[in-house]
């Protein structure tokens, strides 16, 4: 490692090429700076300053050590402002996971909020889908779930709350045979069309789908939004939330459909790992206190109309 007045000697000399403009941007006589130079040289055994033109400037090998100096330099600045972060109960980084139903639209203005409290912490969000939500958190690829569904398991050390409940509509095409199709629609006559389903992105497990019947045939696709499009063009079947499919329906894109065995509505939860309440990092605890509320725990559960007109 360089000291600062060594790694400021190389930056003044790269900079100015001139010994006596380097002197006099340190505030120094030039024959210190000359000396300070020549010190240097013997610490790493290496010709760092090429003095045989009318300027004077670093060598290759004193490029490289300017270079790698101040990044390390830089590394180390970083890395202080870090570890007084975490003293100060921080965490070093938050990796959250959505449920992929959830809109990262709706935790913008919530991102702002925390980005205002400089806190330091990195955030990383990305989204899963079923299953895949809560093996994130099991399997440390999450701090914090948001919007998971189906009953939490039996992990040690897991904490959640529900963040409230997500009601379904049973939707077609106007142009899918089952639009015209008498109701309630029976279990054998939803299972005889085709369904279009989130994929789950669980890794250990065959995955899970809502709402299909045994042996009924699905198309896979990766987001709710595209199983919302694929419904549209009649190219399958399937329960949608009400809130974010009610322009479609409105407008008449998709049809409404009662069904003989209605789906119930699904509870959504934020989950984190946490072996006693209380110890969560300040980033953590902001976070959970923030989707505690109602107005944006709402927010987040009705989602987007992203159909809207």
């Amino acid at each position: 490692m360089l000291s600062n007045d060594e790694l400021a000697l190389l930056e003044a000399i790269r900079e100015s090429g001139s010994l006596s403009r380097a002197a006099a941007r340190l505030g120094k006589a030039p024959s210190t700076v000359s000396h300070a130079a020549r010190q240097l040289e013997e610490k790493f055994d290496a010709l760092l300053f090429d003095r045989r033109r009318y300027r004077l400037q670093l060598t290759p090998a004193g490029q490289l050590l300017a270079q790698e100096a101040a990044r390390l330099a830089l590394d180390v600045s970083r890395l202080s402002q870090r570890v007084r972060q975490v003293a100060s109960g921080w965490e070093d980084r938050l990796w959250i996971v959505t449920d992929e139903v959830i809109e990262f639209e709706t935790l913008l203005p919530v991102i702002a909020a925390f980005d205002a409290l400089d806190s330091g912490v990195p955030l990383r969000v990305t989204h899963e889908v079923l299953r895949g939500t809560w093996e994130a958190l099991r399997d440390g690829r999450a701090d914090m779930v948001v919007g998971a569904t189906n009953e939490p398991p039996s992990h040690q050390g897991l904490r959640w709350f529900e963040l409230g409940v997500m009601e379904w509509v049973f939707a077609v095409s106007p142009r899918h045979p089952l639009a015209e199709a008498k109701e309630p629609l029976r279990r054998d006559t939803i299972a005889s069309h085709r369904a279009v389903v989130v994929a789950d992105t669980s890794r250990g497990t065959a995955g899970s789908a809502y709402g299909v019947q045994g042996g009924q045939a699905t198309l896979a696709v990766p987001t709710m939004h595209a199983k919302m499009l694929a419904q549209r063009e009649g190219l399958g079947v399937g329960w949608l939330p009400r809130q974010r499919a009610a322009s479609l329906i409105a407008r008449g894109e998709l049809v409404e459909k009662k069904t003989a065995n209605p789906r119930e509505p699904n509870t959504l939860y934020v989950a984190w790992r946490g072996e006693q309440e209380g110890q969560e990092g300040r980033a953590l605890q902001w976070w959970l206190d923030q989707l505690r509320q109602p107005r944006l725990a709402k927010r987040l559960v009705q989602g987007l109309d992203l159909f809207a007109r």
